[in-house]
């Protein structure tokens, strides 16, 4: 994303912070680069965690979302992960907690606004079932993928309609 949004000449409208380990310090991080956005519009886009980290920003402040593989009831999932861990991003190390799951459960949008969201998920996803981001993102745009896997290794081929979702035409001029 970061690189088309370069080729389209409006890398300073991208941004994809490095997010803390504790859900409720993460969206302070993004409620304060939201925030910051004056009246720009903003179109959010989030992956895995990051996806549900989305639903409740996009429903909070009323923005669009494109939603790649994700989390759908996290808190739930990630309770068989308790005690030590690393940021794959970053490398920090940190302990997850009881805390980390509340504050996570504390983000569940029980209800969606369908019109907001650009569902893209892989059927091969080998760490979350695409089922269930299907079901809770019934009667939004969705693009179901057969195949593939949740890193979403052909992401590429799906960066135009997930960035015209976001209001984001346009072509890319020629490497330079």
């Amino acid at each position: 994303v970061r690189e088309r949004m370069t080729a389209l000449g409006r890398a300073a409208e991208f941004a994809c912070p490095d997010l803390d380990h504790r859900p409720r310090r993460a969206m302070e991080q993004l409620e304060t680069l939201i925030g910051g956005a004056g009246k720009s519009p903003v179109s959010l886009i989030g992956s895995s965690l990051g996806g549900y980290y989305t639903t409740w920003l996009a429903e909070k402040h009323g923005l669009r979302a494109a939603l790649l593989n994700p989390a759908v009831r996290p808190y739930e999932r990630l309770r068989e992960v308790l005690g030590p861990q690393r940021n794959l991003y970053t490398g920090a190390q940190y302990e997850f907690t009881a805390q980390h799951l509340r504050e996570l459960e504390a983000l569940e949008v029980p209800r969606i606004t369908s019109g907001r969201y650009l569902l893209v998920v892989t059927t091969g996803d080998e760490v979350l079932d695409y089922r269930a981001a299907v079901a809770k993102y019934a009667g939004c745009e969705q693009i179901v993928i057969d195949g593939g896997d949740h890193g979403f290794s052909g992401f590429a081929g799906y960066l135009d309609p997930v960035l015209g979702f976001c209001g984001i035409e346009g072509q890319a001029g020629p490497p330079g």
